[in-house]
């Protein structure tokens, strides 16, 4: 069964995106790009929320993210994505399907087809609702050395506890610390 691994980058008190929705705080250079390229060849699926899916799909289409960064582009555009979202009435960016209800049923059959693992990035709503059911394998979220002050919680939603296990790190030379947790079933 393939894997389901959950991605996001967060300030150091816990937001993962600023008050206005920003995230040009994001600390992101050479050493990052070359990390999430390696990411990215692990993968042949990403999960989106609405929110997520139309700012990505805004920017990874567009000329101007194939002039700063062809080889991202590219992969983000040739994967296979697929966007839950019960207001959206199409999806128009490359390789994606639409899905308006049953997240569960619908994400429990893409787990089980052969394939290489999966990822959601951002969309903190979805992985909320894939939390509840146990759906998500890895969690991995990176540290950015700033202090937002305000914005949107990354796992807002979610009653009560939820364990983790640490399974790894990797300190980025920005500062960045990646920390990757499994769900503790104990």
């Amino acid at each position: 069964m393939r894997k389901i691994i959950f991605w996001n980058l967060i300030s150091i008190d816990g937001f993962f995106e600023g008050p206005n929705s920003e995230i040009d705080w994001h600390n992101v250079d050479d050493e990052f790009n070359e990390f999430a390229v390696a990411f990215l060849g692990t993968l042949d699926t990403l999960l989106f929320g609405r929110k997520t899916y139309e700012l990505m799909a805004g920017y990874w289409p567009t000329d101007m993210a194939v002039d700063d960064d062809p080889f991202v582009a590219a992969k983000m555009n040739s994967l296979k994505k697929v966007v839950f979202s019960k207001t959206l009435s199409t999806a128009g960016w490359e390789n994606t399907r639409l899905v308006k209800e049953n997240i569960k049923e619908e994400v429990e059959k893409i787990k089980n087809e052969p394939g290489r693992d999966i990822a959601v990035f951002g969309s903190s709503d979805l992985s909320v609702e894939l939390m509840k059911h146990d759906l998500i394998d890895e969690f991995r979220v990176l540290i950015n050395p700033v202090i937002l002050g305000g914005g949107k919680t990354i796992f807002k939603g979610i009653s009560g506890r939820y364990k983790l296990k640490l399974i790894d790190t990797k300190v980025f030379k920005s500062g960045n610390v990646l920390l990757y947790y499994q769900p503790d079933k104990s």
